[in-house]
């Protein structure tokens, strides 16, 4: 039997693949919450990664030569350079209009607590509350799909499912503008999540020429009009957002490797590892330009490096224990915030959001109304300290001037010489408070109970703010919040050990790392991205330390952030791991009952029409019979390819038999440029062709277009490796066919290298033996028969020997 569908994603093994759709269009019955969540259950769509080899596609090779693959490759580079110069601007935008916001806020604000506490709060609140209003309105008015971190969707993209309206152009100014908005407004998110979506924008963009809707496209951009090449594209965008917005190249590779890709080729390594050095090569430059006064308040704290180079020199064995702790208390953490994150996103989707844009609108401004009010109202708990005396050479001034990034704050203390420990965390930019949470030489700069009394509130407000209608990253808020108690146990830790020279600052590092371990899953890129951000090998081992041991506790209470919110908002991801209930299973089992949907060789046009307009399939197996009447499958049709056929009309015939010659006997047909599916629509419907009655009773010969080598497994094979076929290869269709009667032959390692003939250069040949024994038995003239047949039967007994 013919399996047409495997749905993307599922809950549970047993549950989903037993309601399996048998349609392609993302549709999940009782498994996923697509239909509840969006509310639009046409809403994801899968991707076709599969190049279809079908006529045009071989004809179309056949004339390329040499120079186009040149050609092609070099449009590749020139593309990854275009993508890191583009988002790395953005990067830049983003980061000048956050800081310089900030910086006339908080020296507005600073000059007006002077004269009178409650203007100063106030005129706190409006600010915050414009720039906010600002973002929201921008997302729910214009880019809805710019809402959130982006990952998890760009994620979903990667892994094969395409949710409409992520990768548009209005969703990439939604994106920068909401960005802006929403981290300049003081909320408890951050910028470098959305930065990812950005960038994967960016190379969308690129891959298509541009925007057709609002008239910024260019014909000499279109090069890539496959869903494979926008894949790498997007890849390399990916790469590009994590590299700008952590200064962190290497870092932005291993992220796009591990978080987000689900197939990965070491050609594509390379693009991506220089679309991550051109983001930093533009960055640099960038912070180069604006030390020189030119980008307002934008200073030293624009870009994310926490240097702590000059901190704790050295760790004994006796520090191992409490940075173990940290660990623990990383993946506890972690696993609490992804679920309390679970419960608000479900209350919201089933509560809130229902009640349409004007809700969503009034909940961000509520939440920057409640985040102002404690910002400005919680240092007023905390007695003011006195500044310490600092070393000479000592860069650090207490207190800081208002506006200015630092250390020790100076919010509404009598003295001069004094300090909020509070203020100084909250009357910052989160990059600046994360600084000095890492900051050295400052020993006893925050009490504890300022550090928990900012842990609780920050933390609560993390949870309430993640998943409003505005650009919201987990990033740099899960830094603040593991920071915070990660420099509370470096104050216990440094009380306890008197004679070690411990720097609090480290610990606030190792809690960063612990942290996001424990919440988003990540090891080996979080652990380059944390000493590329700290610019500190040093602490490398206890980095590994403590993101294993945070991953290894977050791991038996649920699954990533990424993956829950991908969960919650109906992406249907295959993991790479199938579930161990699927060993039980096999491939015949999965596809049930189910009744395939086939189309024959030769296919009248109403009979085409009717089939489009009665399901929503994406692929169609196509039979042919032999001489003898048994069904033959001779390949997949796509449904995309079928709308283009009765558009055009071109390859319409009177004849319902099949043409003679491979390619039909019309010289003109459609390109296979053609075919290709637009990104920035929906593409064709087949509401919008016009077919007239004549037509309708036309025939079309499929065989030139479909693709004549599907993946096609047996009926017995396990679902494990099914499942494994599946999601590495990048599959949307596979077939399922009982087990073939008979082998013509079979290939091994050796059958697919090839070698250069040494007496001729200009052929090559296969390095198998069977090969190899039939170019030698023509050329020495030998028996025919028996001496072909006995390299053949060597080659196979050796085979069944290994």
């Amino acid at each position: 039997m013919l399996s047409n569908h495997f749905e993307n994603g599922m809950e549970t093994a047993r549950f989903a693949w037993s309601r399996l759709s048998h349609s392609d269009d993302g549709e999940l019955d009782g498994v996923g919450l697509l239909s509840t969540s969006t509310g639009n259950r046409n809403g994801v769509e899968s991707l076709d990664y599969e190049v279809i080899e079908n006529y045009g596609y071989r004809e179309e090779q056949a004339q390329r030569g040499n120079l186009f693959v040149i050609y092609n490759a070099g449009v590749k580079w020139f593309f990854a350079l275009l993508i890191g110069i583009g988002t790395g601007l953005a990067a830049v935008f983003i980061n000048i209009s956050v800081e310089n916001f900030a910086g006339w806020k908080f020296a507005l604000i600073f000059n007006i607590i002077h004269k009178s506490y409650l203007a100063g709060c106030l005129i706190y609140i409006l600010i915050n509350l414009a720039l906010v209003f600002s973002s929201v309105y921008i997302i729910t008015q214009f880019a809805p799909a710019a809402a959130g971190s982006g990952i998890p969707e760009i994620k979903g993209y990667l892994n094969g499912v395409d949710i409409h309206g992520i990768l548009l152009f209005r969703t990439l100014i939604g994106k920068i503008f909401g960005s802006i908005g929403s981290v300049g407004g003081g909320l408890a998110l951050g910028k470098e999540g959305p930065l990812v979506h950005t960038g994967a924008c960016i190379a969308s963009l690129l891959g298509q020429g541009g925007s057709t809707k609002y008239h910024l496209s260019s014909r000499w951009l279109q090069g890539f009009k496959s869903d494979r090449d926008r894949r790498d594209l997007v890849t390399c965008g990916c790469a590009a957002g994590v590299a700008a917005a952590f200064r962190a190249p290497v870092g932005g590779v291993l992220f796009a490797l591990e978080e987000v890709t689900s197939w990965w080729r070491s050609q594509l390594m390379w693009r991506v590892f220089f679309t991550s050095a051109i983001v930093a090569v533009v960055v640099r430059v960038a912070m180069g330009w604006c030390k020189s006064g030119n980008c307002g308040h934008f200073g030293a704290g624009g870009f994310i490096i926490w240097d702590i180079s000059d901190g704790q020199e050295d760790y004994s064995f006796e520090e191992l224990l409490p940075m173990a702790l940290i660990g623990v208390i990383g993946g506890l953490l972690g696993a609490l915030f992804n679920q309390l994150t679970i419960y608000v996103t479900r209350w919201r989707r089933n509560y809130l959001h229902k009640k349409g844009n004007r809700v969503k609108i009034y909940e961000a401004c509520l939440i920057s109304v409640l985040t102002s009010v404690i910002s400005f109202g919680l240092p007023l708990l905390r007695n003011c300290s006195p500044c310490p005396v600092s070393d000479p050479g000592s860069e650090i001034e207490c207190p800081r001037a208002p506006g200015v990034d630092g250390n020790y704050v100076n919010f509404y203390c009598s003295k001069d010489n004094e300090y909020n420990d509070l203020a100084t965390i909250f009357f910052n930019t989160q990059d600046d408070a994360i600084r000095n949470l890492f900051s050295a030489k400052t020993i006893h700069e925050f009490s504890a109970q300022s550090l928990l009394t900012f842990l609780v509130m920050f933390y609560t407000l993390a949870v309430v703010t993640f998943g409003t209608a505005v650009p919201a990253g987990q990033f740099v808020p899960g830094i603040v919040i593991g920071s915070t108690y990660g420099r509370l146990v470096g104050i216990f830790t440094v009380n306890h050990y008197k004679k070690l020279n411990i720097e609090e600052g480290t610990y606030a590092l190792l809690g960063a790392a612990s942290f996001l371990g424990g919440s988003m899953r990540m090891t080996v890129s979080l652990c380059v991205i944390m000493v590329e951000i700290t610019n500190n090998l040093k602490f490398l081992p206890l980095i590994m330390l403590v993101l294993l041991i945070s991953k290894a506790v977050g791991d038996v209470f649920n699954e990533g952030l990424y993956e829950e919110q991908a969960r919650l908002r109906g992406i249907p991801l295959l993991e790479s791991k199938p579930k161990y209930e699927m060993r039980k299973m096999t491939a015949r089992e999965v596809c049930g009952n189910q009744k395939v949907l086939s189309l024959p060789r030769v296919v009248k046009v109403a009979d085409v029409v009717s089939i489009l307009q009665s399901n929503k399939h994406n692929g169609f197996p196509v039979i042919d019979h032999t001489r003898n009447g048994e069904p033959l499958v001779i390949g997949l049709m796509l449904r995309s390819h079928l709308l283009v056929i009765l558009q055009s009309r071109i390859d319409f015939q009177h004849s319902p038999l099949p043409s003679h010659s491979p390619g039909g006997s019309r010289a003109i047909r459609p390109n296979y440029s053609e075919f290709a599916k637009p990104v920035s629509s929906k593409g064709i419907s087949i509401d919008d062709i016009y077919l007239s009655s004549d037509d309708l009773e036309m025939y079309i010969d499929l065989a030139p277009f479909l693709n004549p080598s599907p993946y096609v497994v047996p009926e017995d094979m396990s679902l494990t490796k099914v499942y494994n076929l599946f999601r590495q290869l990048g599959l949307r269709h596979i077939f399922v066919v009982p087990r073939a009667s008979r082998v013509i032959g079979v290939i091994t390692r050796k059958d697919l290298l090839i070698e250069e003939e040494t007496e001729d250069s200009t052929t090559t040949e296969l390095q198998s033996t069977s090969v190899r024994g039939q170019r030698h038995e023509r050329r020495s003239g030998g028996q025919n028969g028996v001496e072909l047949e006995r390299p053949l039967l060597n080659g196979l007994l050796a085979q069944h020997q290994r």
